[in-house]
């Protein structure tokens, strides 16, 4: 038996496309050699792979046993080929994920921290929610990703890099007319407040809700904005509070001076900030020194957000 690994990723796009056509268009030949290259897999294993239809192709129940093989074996292969080309380090080319609502805060000193390391480095930066990076990871077509805690992954390994702690903004009138002090301010006192809050789907808009004990079909509750520059714009304008993470606050108090920012009293709500890998990704020096930089970038970055400085009627402390 001969089956190579060549016909192997032919077989995975065409029990991924279902159609001989649409599967050679993916991995670029013709749709009779794709006909081809699957009979001679069907002869050096003895059996049908496929049903073969009028419209489109059904696995038989050896094909999709061969399927799991082939998986594995892609996996395998991926695994290879990052351990060749990471090895010795950081060095070749950088597939990075991150979550919107750190991507355009951490990313600057990111990039000039790797051009530092390694000018001949090729960083590729993909920006997703937090599902589509997980399945990217899953795929192989990413190295790691950064993201919040909890990952709820299974395979995935997660380094931890910084906490980032979250402020209360609104405007001024907003936040004055809290009923909660200073020193009594908590997530949960905001059950009644207009709250603003990123789009369904982001990990950040379902923590605002759980720490605020919020609902999504509850009342006075806005899921609309796309970005933390457009949710700190409508909070800006007076339309509502939100949770601002401290990573985005020098950044987004900037761009909306009308946003005034309150810490929350202690222990102050939050999220874990961490690089994942797939457990299966050699975790060498490269993962190691990925990790110990993003890590120095996003502390010396929420350390920016707390000595920013707070009014008496705030929090009265600024770190």
């Amino acid at each position: 038996m001969n089956v190579t690994l060549r016909q192997l990723a032919y077989f995975r796009a065409l029990a991924e496309q279902r159609h001989f056509g649409r599967a050679a268009e993916t991995v670029n030949i013709s749709q009779p050699a794709l006909s081809v290259q699957i009979r001679e897999m069907e002869a050096q294993l003895g059996q049908p792979l496929v049903e073969r239809r009028a419209r489109d192709v059904v696995l038989t129940p050896f094909g999709r046993t061969v399927l799991r093989h082939a998986e594995r074996i892609a996996a395998e292969m991926r695994a290879l080929e990052e351990a060749a080309r990471w090895h010795g380090g950081l060095a070749g080319r950088l597939r990075l994920g991150m979550i919107p609502t750190i991507a355009p805060y951490i990313l600057p000193a990111t990039l000039e921290a790797l051009r530092s390391h390694d000018i001949a480095l090729d960083v590729e930066i993909e920006e997703g929610r937090t599902e589509r990076l997980l399945g990217e990871l899953q795929a192989g077509r990413l190295d790691a990703a950064v993201m919040a805690e909890p990952v709820g992954e299974e395979g995935m390994h997660a380094e931890p890099l910084f906490e980032d702690r979250f402020l209360l903004a609104g405007t001024a009138a907003r936040l004055a007319s809290l009923d909660a002090d200073a020193a009594a301010l908590r997530p949960e006192t905001l059950a009644t407040a207009q709250l603003l809050l990123l789009e369904d789907g982001h990990c950040l808009t379902d923590q605002a809700l759980e720490l605020c004990n919020r609902d999504r079909g509850q009342r006075r509750i806005d899921m609309g904005a796309s970005s933390m520059a457009t949710l700190s714009r409508l909070v800006a304008a007076g339309f509502g509070l939100t949770l601002m993470p401290e990573i985005a606050a020098p950044t987004e108090r900037r761009a909306a001076p009308g946003m005034t920012l309150r810490r929350f009293a202690a222990p102050e709500p939050g999220r874990r900030i961490v690089l994942v890998r797939r457990k299966g990704t050699d975790g060498g020096g490269w993962f190691s020194d990925l990790a110990a930089l993003l890590s120095r970038v996003g502390e010396a970055l929420v350390a920016t957000a707390r000595e920013m400085p707070f009014e008496a009627s705030e929090t009265g402390r600024s770190g």
